[in-house]
Parts: structure tokens; sequence; C-alpha cells
């Protein structure tokens, strides 16, 4: 097989930004001095150094102070993601709510739980709030209301988008009148280029339906495993309940804790220009390869660009024809709730070089073109409104 050269496939941020000698220094530092800790297991909410220090990332961005022993340490944000389900359930079989194009691990843990999972329709604000309403309504009609609801509702994985604060107090609404919790994945938070940021969930509602999960993995690196869930009780015992792994990774905690003493903003500020560039840089190819045949969406924030095809490409043929060409996407099919082939697929740009973007754009853009059946110029202006059998 041919070696992947121009990967787009991945949602990883930019390596050369990792901070290797801070966090040399860190470890070293938290060796030396919690030599003991190490040697014990860290409990079930995990280092009480690092709750601290996500609990002020979390002021610092939303203007809410929380407790942090109100926050739960995940082996990274999928953790978080399954326990939750894994805590609401009740039997298989029961409903979720998800966007209608969401993050594959969650498509693929919900299914592994043998969740029946309804998707919502999206549009440039996220989760359509006319679609959230009628599918509860029509749930509770048949005495099968979800078990929650998940959205990440800013810099929307696959989309980008972010979803605005009236829509969000909508859904919150929505939520309430029957009582389902929602659960807000919201790791890209801080990986923020343009515009104004919107509150999660939590900020706007405190209710214990609400249910938060963020990471580390975007901002700093997705290997060093660290998460983690905010929840009230008595919601939190009910996700602790489902935990049986003796804690997460003390070490890793304690060295991210020591590094963002400082805050986590300063680190923000460094990567994010980088990433920013990135991002630009993706969507002029795009305009100078592509614009007279495919949309996109133009993220303000997070890892990942949507890209709307002619409905003529044989999706199918696309794929392994780039793969032979060393560029590697993930299609549209990989984030439909239903694995529908549809006219859709994700670039990631974070971990590419300047020149990788600038070189496997162009190799993309011709596979593109070849997999076409006609070369009549675009039929649509905008990423949504039709749905796709």
């Amino acid at each position: 097989m041919t070696k992947i050269k121009y990967d787009f496939g991945s949602g990883r941020s930019d390596p050369a930004t990792f901070p290797v000698a801070a966090l040399q220094a860190a470890a070293t530092k938290v060796i030396e001095e919690q030599a003991e800790a190490l040697t014990q297991y860290p409990g079930d909410l995990g280092h009480a150094g690092m709750r601290t220090a996500m609990a002020q990332r979390e002021l610092d961005r939303e203007g809410i102070s929380i407790d942090p022993n109100h926050l739960l340490l995940t082996n990274g944000s999928m953790q978080g993601v399954t326990l939750t389900a894994e805590a609401l359930q009740e039997n298989h079989g029961d409903t979720v709510l998800v966007e209608e194009y969401c993050y594959p691990g969650t498509l693929s843990a919900y299914r592994s739980l043998k969740y029946d999972m309804v998707g919502i329709p999206l549009d440039e604000g996220g989760m359509c709030p006319d679609a959230v309403e009628r599918e509860l309504d029509r749930l509770n009609k048949e005495n099968r209301l979800p078990k929650f609801i998940y959205t990440i509702s800013t810099y929307q994985n696959p989309t980008g988008f972010v979803m605005p604060r009236a829509r969000r107090l909508q859904i919150i609404e929505m939520a309430k009148h029957y009582g389902v919790p929602i659960v807000e994945d919201n790791c890209y938070a801080d990986v923020h280029y343009d515009g104004p940021l919107e509150p999660a969930f939590y900020a706007l509602d405190d209710d214990p339906n609400q249910i938060y999960l963020c990471s580390l993995s975007k901002i700093l690196a997705p290997g060093l495993r660290l998460g983690y869930i905010y929840a009230r009780p008595p919601m939190l015992e009910k996700i602790m309940g489902r935990r049986h792994d003796a804690g997460s990774n003390y070490l890793a905690a304690a060295i991210a804790a020591e590094f963002y003493q400082g805050g986590i903003q300063k680190h923000a500020k460094a990567t994010n220009p980088v990433l920013k560039e990135k991002r630009d840089l993706t969507l002029q190819g795009l305009e100078a390869e592509l614009g007279d045949i495919c949309v996109w969406s133009e993220p303000v924030g997070g890892l990942f660009i949507w890209v709307r095809l002619p409905d003529d490409v044989d999706t199918k043929a696309l794929r392994p024809m780039a793969l032979e060409q060393g560029v590697n996407f993930l299609p549209g099919q990989s984030f439909h709730y239903q694995r529908k082939h549809v006219p859709y697929l994700r670039l990631a740009f974070g971990h590419l070089t300047l020149e990788q973007i600038s070189v496997g754009l162009p190799i993309l853009a011709r596979c593109i073109k070849s997999c076409r059946g006609s070369n009549e110029a675009r039929g649509f202006d905008s990423l949504f409104g039709e749905t796709f059998k």
C-alpha cells in the first residue's frame, strides 16, 4: 500500500508546538515531589491538582466557578462518552439524540452499547431546534424518550460549526420540559481562532441534568489521554458508579497540572495562531482547487473543515484513489449516524505542515474530479438543505 504523505484524516494539533522542555521540567518536578503518591491508586475522581487546574480552565473560559470535587478525570474524553452513556442507559435499545453527522468514536461507542440513535439534522448553527422538538415530541408519544441528548456544540466535529447562545437556550428548555439530560462534548473549546466565544451548556443552566465532557487531546496532545467529566450531584455519583478502573493516570495528570499552573491560555496563545495559519491555507487551497464544484465550512475554531462534494462523485471510489496517491481523509459515511454514503468528506489540518497542505490538496482535488460523472459546475451553494439517500 502507498505510504500516506498527506494525512488529512487525523484530528491532532501541531506537533511542533508540543512543549517538550516545559513538560520535561514538570515531569522531573512531579516525580521528585510526588513519588509516594505515584505508588498509590489515584481514586475515582483523580489527581486533585489536575482537577483544580481544569476548574480554573473552565472559570477562565466560561466565567463560572465550579467545584473541583465535581470533576471526574478520565482516560481522554472518550472514556467520558462511554461512562455517561452507560450510566444513563437502562436497557439495550434505549434512544439517544445525536447530531446527524457526529464524531465516529461516539457513534461507535453508542453502537456497541446498542443505543437506538436518532439523528438530528444540522445547519450552520448546529443541531436544528425544530428537529429536536419534533423528535422529543414523537418519542414522548411513543413512551421512549431519549436517555440523553449528545452534542458537540462548539467547533462541531466534523463540521466545525458553533451553536449560537440563543439556540443553546432553546435546546435547554426543550430538554428540561421533557426531563432529558444533555451531554455536551466540548473537547475543542480552547482551539479558538476568530469571533466571539459561545458559553457551554452548563454555564447557561445549573441543572444536574447538564453533563459536560472535556479533554486535553486537542489543545495539548492526544497521547496524554487526559479528559474529564463535570457533573453535579446526584448525577456525578451515578456516573462514578460506572467506574471500575481505580482512577485515571496519576502521573500524566500530575505533569499536566504542573504545566498548567499558570492557566491553559498561555499555551493556547502559542498554539492557536499556528493552527489558524494552517486553517487559512487549507481554505485558500480549497478555493483555488475546488471553488467551482464544492462548498465547505469555514470554522472559527477546532481542527476540521467539512466539504460537500458534487452529487455525481463516486464516494466509494474516491478514498481508495486518494490513498493510492498518498492522500488520506475521512469520508462522510464515517460521521453519519446511520453510516450512509453521503457526498461529504472531512479534512483535518492541525498536524500537517504547510507544505503538506499545499501539495496534498491539489492531489485530492484531482482525485475528486476524476471520480465525477460529469464536468458540470456545482448545483448547490450551501453545505446542507437536502437529505441524502
